[in-house]
């Protein structure tokens, strides 16, 4: 209940760690784009790995601007 009340309070506020969120974001698309970008050979696992983590981080980013910063 308090969490809920806090987390109610603090609408529109822009973390710290917000940011930090987007630079893994980016990082992590950086080596996405690497990772396909490969030539002699590909390893599936690691491509299959960061696209999940980056499908993951995207939804968040998502979640935290429209929720968080807009509202």
């Amino acid at each position: 209940m308090f969490l809920a009340e806090e987390a109610a309070t603090t609408s529109g506020v822009i973390d710290p760690f917000d940011w930090f969120m987007l630079a893994f974001t980016v990082i992590i698309l950086i080596g996405f784009v690497r990772l396909l970008m490969a030539r002699p050979k590909k390893n599936v696992f690691a491509i299959g790995f960061t696209l999940v983590a980056l499908i993951l981080f995207l939804f968040i980013d998502y979640v935290m601007i429209t929720e968080v910063w807009m509202g």
